[in-house]
């Protein structure tokens, strides 16, 4: 973090003159203007690669109307009491602006209580947010946040078992059943011309138009990257350089092992209605097997080239190289058909002759949503399925003795796609529907996943569940060849549904503090275990920021 500040302070130094838009943030609850705006057929836009940023609706939505809309008219008695009630009901906390620059600082507050029917719950964060712009090309962003929480029992499980807080950081234990833990995020964004901006930032990254993506989601923790997109005719063409951090493996100098990950993504709007992207990444150790610090392949630096083909040629190389497919075609007016393929592996022999080869590592994508669904304003529905093949996003230790696949796809414990890893398939249902300042939201999960556990001998077993397991550990399944028989929910299969309901009011559209209330029931099914049926109630007072994936 303090590598990743330098760089920010020196990068800002050098384009301290000119300067970009800020970003829209990750999760949408209270954009549904900006999300009906961007998969609209009246305009070209390139929906997949998120957090969008507000430079990206210059010539589709006036984001200050969207905003003005949620305006509460403050009776003012006085100048003072005015300014007070705008920044509680209507602005930023705390703002200065002219024609040369903004800057807006803004409280993060998450308090709530609850309950899981076992143990009283409760989240207390506190955290500040900055913002701003400099000149017309410049923008920056910090935000940080401490949080003590008491989870229900399943999150406080993954927490002890995972050893981080889903998708926020290390999980340090909190007198007895609470956890402490700290998160940040921040970004330097510069637009020098308009066809293309840099984005240098410690945070999280999203490619696709799914709830889920199972190419890059929002679902660990924040990461350093340097992000490079360029917009030109109808094209969008992003690189970006990412190091990732693995806390199964300290080295010698009690760091945790590091690994680096570049991403490109083209992206074509063939038509108003029609995109399609083409991903591809690889991800790379940065120490060797004895721990010594090993640099980013020169190769990899190239921001014109489909890695695939730069690993090839680099001889056997111990990295991981990952390919994916993104389509998206709007129907109508609001309705959107996607759809995602993703190849981590596959050998086309072995695939036709479906014997459930564990060295084809696929992840398959469809789904539909709309908005102002049957014509009622403001109304969204979404149906979403996923299927992901076991040892999807895994490798190999390659030679290091520890025993994980350090260059999977994943960072800080978690996978960097689906949150349930692989082997598995889910379908989700969400549906929601805003009113003036409220909304009400209901989503369900459900889904079936093969987890690493052998039943019969009552033993661990790698069935291509955990994405940091060494895919050469894959077990022999009876009956089959060396590798074959791994068919989609092999091992101990575990059903999951999730049902979450929630009713929120926005305070304030600047910083999105709202008052909330959910209710949510989660149904676990394992074989050989006991079922597991939770009823879980909260309410409070929180900031909204980004999304928190507890539908595990």
């Amino acid at each position: 973090m303090r590598r990743f500040l330098a760089l920010a302070l020196l990068f800002g130094a050098f384009v301290f003159a000119e300067a970009q838009e800020l970003q829209i943030p990750l999760n949408d609850d209270y954009e549904m203007d900006v999300q009906k705006a961007a998969y609209s057929s009246d305009y070209i836009f390139h929906t997949a690669l998120r957090a969008w940023s507000e430079y990206d609706f210059k010539d589709i939505i006036n984001l200050d109307s969207v905003n003005n809309k949620y305006r509460i008219n403050i009776q003012r008695k006085g100048k003072s009491s005015g300014y007070l009630m705008n920044s509680i009901f209507n602005d930023d906390f705390v703002r200065m602006r002219n024609d040369e620059y903004y800057v807006a600082i803004n409280p993060v507050v998450d308090f709530e209580v609850g309950s899981d029917g076992h143990r009283s719950t409760w989240v207390n964060t506190r955290g500040i947010e900055i913002k701003g712009t400099l000149g017309n090309n410049f923008a920056f962003y910090t935000n940080i946040r401490e949080n003590q929480a008491v989870f229900p029992e399943y999150v406080d499980k993954y927490c002890q078992t995972i050893g981080v807080v889903p998708g926020q950081g290390f999980a340090n234990k909190y007198k007895k059943n609470g956890r402490d833990f700290t998160n940040a995020a921040a970004y330097l964004a510069f637009r020098p011309v308009k066809w293309f901006d840099a984005t240098l930032g410690y945070g999280k990254n999203f490619i696709g138009d799914g709830y889920r993506s199972l190419m890059l989601s929002d679902n660990a923790s924040s990461y350093p990257y340097l992000k490079a997109t360029a917009n030109f005719w109808r094209i969008q063409y992003t690189c970006m350089y990412a190091q990732m951090t693995d806390r199964h493996r300290v080295l010698a100098d009690k760091s945790y092992a590091r690994k680096w990950a570049v991403i490109h993504y083209f992206d074509i709007a063939v038509t108003k209605r029609f995109n399609i992207g083409f991903f591809d990444a690889v991800v790379a150790k940065a120490q060797d097997s004895l721990g010594n610090r090993r640099g980013l392949d020169m190769q990899y630096l190239n921001p014109i080239i489909f890695l695939r083909s730069a690993e090839y040629y680099a001889g056997q190389s111990p990295d991981n190289a990952i390919l994916g497919l993104n389509a998206s075609v709007i129907v109508g007016k609001h309705t959107t058909i996607y759809g995602q393929f993703v190849l981590d592996e596959m050998t086309v022999k072995k695939f036709v002759a479906f014997k459930g080869y564990a060295g084809n590592k696929q992840a398959y994508q469809f789904g539909v949503k709309s908005y102002d669904c049957f014509g009622v304003k403001n109304l969204f529905l979404q149906l979403e399925g996923n299927i992901v093949r076991p040892y999807m996003y895994s490798h190999t230790p390659q030679g290091t003795g520890c025993g994980v696949g350090e260059d999977n796809w994943a960072h800080y414990n978690e996978p960097l796609a689906h949150p349930w890893g692989a082997n598995l398939w889910e379908m989700v249902f969400r549906s929601q529907y805003n009113w003036k300042r409220m909304y009400f939201k209901y989503k369900l999960n459900y889904g079936q996943y093969g987890d690493d556990w052998d039943v019969e001998n009552g033993v661990w077993a790698n069935y291509g569940h955990n994405v940091y397991n060494d895919y050469n550990t894959a077990i022999q399944i009876e009956g089959y060849d060396q590798n074959d028989g791994h068919y989609l929910l092999t091992g101990r299969k575990t059903t999951v549904m999730m049902n979450d309901f929630v009713v929120s009011y926005l305070i304030n559209p600047a910083y999105n503090m709202n008052v909330f209330a959910e209710v949510a029931h989660r149904h676990f099914a394992a074989e050989g275990m006991k079922d597991q049926n939770d009823f879980i109630f909260s309410f409070g007072i929180r900031t909204t920021l980004d999304r928190k994936y507890y539908d595990f």
